[in-house]
């Protein structure tokens, strides 16, 4: 007992020290924060300055964002420019175009030409026509070069989120040189950890880690240290299939190549993790029936909330009166056994649940490529297996608790039970083909999610329970 004692006090004390931390280091950000708008109330730049300098970028773009927009348009003015860059790319969208917009067309082309290109090609797409003009103006060709490169690709393919900003090799190079060339375009580049090596006509050919060409010999020839077997993603290749790629082999950056196998451009693991993010949200947001949106909650006005839901609740309140048709033709043997009405609500409710819960994870199965249509008769028959015990375990508790609780007849219960346990079975199917049939006529299978389900379940249901019920009745 005493040992027991001994280490439960010493979970409480960790657990009081971790806490203890947690406060000290939320403090602690509260203090940076009030002594940034400090020095900048005061005037004091150069210790502003030298204070953010120390800080990480990502603190420093969570710091500002919740000052007045003043304060966070002198705070940029300050920053160096390699650092304002960093900084701003931290910033949720609406953030970034009042930034932007705000400062001079000097200092906004600054902050773009020291962007990664691929960050600044995703700032323009969102800013209107004209300041795009005036932007692209104030950067430097190459900056322009980059940003009009990446434009030319379909949204939401490899090549529209791809970086162009990497080392790129010579196979006839030595150790020497290529570390000579990692010098002087480094500080430039997305990554160092991995160069691309080249041919002649720029073809993709190999690779080389960093830490391969720091331990070897100078005078060594990267073509005969070189890793040939490259794994790359094509520029058309959807963002998705650009995650799977990622999760499959692990790497914290790939190379994109056109179809001529020409290297022209690198996708870093932080772009993965933004892609990964989106693709969630959307899927979350179809699920919901909800037409999805690129804004915080927060940012999104009323009427644009509005805009994004109603054509879902419009067509799901439409598709819903086909459940009321059914009742209204039933209403007569209804007025003979009022009592079946009560247990409407709970059969759609069951039906739904249990169609939502086998689309979910069917949904998930096609998203990490665990399910092909092809897998079609093994994923029913595993949902009938499955709908079966769920159906069985759901009416016999009902069964008992409609006879034992409700006093509700025999015959009434059994034509409930009856019921339930064929809409858990037919609802679990319907919600575990319906993604699949989505997904191979080339829809999203989040479309077929939990509302859409739920409606052709609920009219199901309706149709098997007055069935039974008017055999088992006599209705």
């Amino acid at each position: 007992m005493g040992e027991i004692k001994e280490k439960t006090t010493d979970i409480t004390v960790q657990e009081t020290e971790e806490k203890k931390q947690a406060e000290s280091y939320a403090d602690s950000e509260d203090q940076v924060r009030e002594k940034i708008l400090d020095l900048l109330h005061k005037g004091q730049y150069t210790q502003l300055r030298h204070l953010v300098q120390e800080l990480n970028d990502a603190d420093i773009a969570d710091y500002i964002e919740d000052m007045d927009e003043e304060e966070i348009v002198k705070i940029f003015r300050i920053l160096p420019k390699d650092m304002a860059a960093s900084v701003f790319s931290y910033l949720e969208i609406g953030l970034q175009q009042f930034v932007i917009t705000s400062l001079s067309d000097k200092d906004a082309g600054t902050i773009i030409d020291n962007m990664m290109s691929d960050d600044a090609k995703e700032l323009m797409e969102e800013m209107p026509a004209n300041v795009v003009k005036r932007l692209i103006a104030n950067t430097s060709p190459d900056t322009r070069k980059a940003i009009n490169h990446l434009m030319r690709y379909p949204e939401d393919s490899a090549g529209s989120i791809m970086t162009v900003e990497y080392i790129d090799l010579k196979e006839s190079q030595t150790v020497s040189e290529a570390i000579d060339r990692i010098r002087k375009m480094g500080l430039d580049s997305e990554t160092i950890n991995i160069c691309y090596v080249l041919d002649s006509q720029r073809t993709l050919v190999g690779t080389v880690a960093l830490r391969y060409l720091l331990l070897s010999d100078p005078d060594d020839i990267i073509g005969n240290m070189m890793h040939r077997n490259v794994v790359s993603l094509h520029t058309l290749m959807d963002q998705e299939e650009v995650a799977r790629m990622f999760k499959k082999y692990e790497f914290t950056a790939m190379p994109v190549v056109d179809n001529e196998d020409r290297l022209v451009g690198i996708i870093t693991v932080d772009d993965v993790v933004d892609i990964l993010e989106e693709e969630t949200t959307e899927d979350i947001e179809k699920m919901a029936a909800v037409m999805p949106s690129d804004k915080p909650y927060l940012k999104t006005s009323v009427f644009s909330a509005y805009k994004k839901r109603i054509p879902w609740l419009l067509l799901l309140m439409i598709s819903a009166t086909f459940t009321g048709r059914i009742i209204t033709s039933f209403e007569n043997a209804l007025s003979r056994y009022v009592v079946l009405t009560a247990f409407i609500p709970m059969l759609m409710d069951t039906g739904g649940n249990a169609g939502g819960q086998a689309s979910a994870i069917i949904i998930r199965g096609l998203s990490l490529d665990e399910i092909e249509f092809g897998d079609w008769f093994v994923v029913i028959w595993k949902e009938i297996r499955i709908s079966v015990l769920c159906g069985l375990t759901l009416a016999l508790c009902n069964f008992a608790r409609l006879i034992l609780f409700h006093n509700i007849s025999v015959p009434v219960a059994l034509v409930v039970c009856a019921t339930l346990l064929m809409v858990v079975v037919i609802a679990k199917i319907v919600g575990s083909t319906l993604p699949m049939l989505a997904k191979k006529i080339g829809m999203d299978p989040a479309v077929m999610a939990s509302p859409f389900i739920t409606t052709i379940v609920d009219a199901i249901s309706l149709l098997i329970y007055f069935r039974v019920a008017s055999l088992v009745l006599g209705l």
